[in-house]
């Protein structure tokens, strides 16, 4: 198949298929979601991936109708039904389906999980990206992986607009996270990344950045960041399950950046060495 949608047991082509009205998706947004890559038909860090996902859900009190290892299992089936070994691999879980209510449905009303895939290939770390930046107005549980993407969605579309790649949250003078990915510093060969608080998602992909620095004997400070430090740092990186480490080159217009090109291509590198190490076909 050249992409794949799933349903509660039923898949067909994405364009395909059908969704209830009444999925608490529809009225709330009500579910959480959990995405990465493959290749080769092998999805990379599933395991984080899933923990994540399982974590997610608790926060919402939402019980996913599968174990950790059957969710697996069905993710990694799903996965060989499309012809494309590179895949953008996305699963989400809804509340259930039910008549329109803001409570919960009672509790015999099973949660709903849906699965897309579609042929998508890691980004070229090579490339500069052009950031804008924005108060970050969202609610206070941004480390829960939930649907409610609005905030994200104008970020988003006034970064197209800029003519941009991604737009970096603050608080104030907190730097927090990009719309849609984590964002952190090097200055003077340390890597400084926001705390895994309330105020941002614990990336997956941050996460292998804060291993790997640790393995290639670059400090790491996991504490807040302003603006300004923001502004004047020797390299701005973005990390998400797309972009294992993608360097900055613009913010607001003004140049960032560029100050510490091989400590970033040693990093770059290492990343990528370990996602083809992993997905390597046996």
């Amino acid at each position: 198949m050249e992409n794949l949608g799933y349903y509660n047991g039923e898949y067909d082509l994405i364009e395909n298929m059908k969704i209830p009205m009444n999925d608490r998706v529809c009225y709330f947004g009500d579910g959480v979601y959990d995405a990465t890559y493959s290749r080769n038909h092998i999805i990379f860090a599933l395991e984080e991936h899933i923990d994540r996902f399982y974590n997610s859900a608790g926060l919402l009190r939402i019980k996913i109708p599968y174990t950790k290892e059957e969710l697996k299992s069905l993710l990694n089936e799903m996965v060989q039904k499309v012809d494309s070994g590179e895949q953008f691999v996305y699963w989400q879980v809804t509340r259930g389906t039910g008549m329109r209510n803001h409570a919960f449905p009672s509790p015999d009303v099973k949660a709903n999980i849906w699965i897309v895939l579609k042929p998508l290939n890691v980004k070229d770390m090579s490339q500069k990206l052009k950031l804008i930046t924005l108060e970050d107005t969202r609610f206070l549980h941004c480390n829960i992986k939930t649907l409610n993407l609005l905030p994200s969605v104008i970020a988003a579309q006034k970064t197209e607009e800029a003519g941009c790649q991604e737009a970096v949250f603050h608080r104030g003078d907190r730097v927090t996270e990009c719309a849609h990915s984590n964002v952190s510093i090097i200055q003077d060969g340390i890597l400084k990344t926001a705390p895994a608080d309330n105020l941002i998602l614990p990336g997956i992909a941050r996460a292998h950045l804060i291993k790997m620095c640790k393995k290639l004997e670059i400090p790491v400070n996991e504490t807040a960041f302003t603006l300004k430090e923001l502004m004047e740092a020797d390299e701005v990186i973005v990390t998400s399950s797309g972009q294992f480490c993608m360097s900055a080159c613009e913010i607001d217009g003004k140049p960032v950046g560029g100050k510490a090109p091989e400590l970033i291509k040693k990093i770059q590198d290492a990343l990528l060495n370990e996602f083809l190490q992993e997905t390597e076909k046996i």
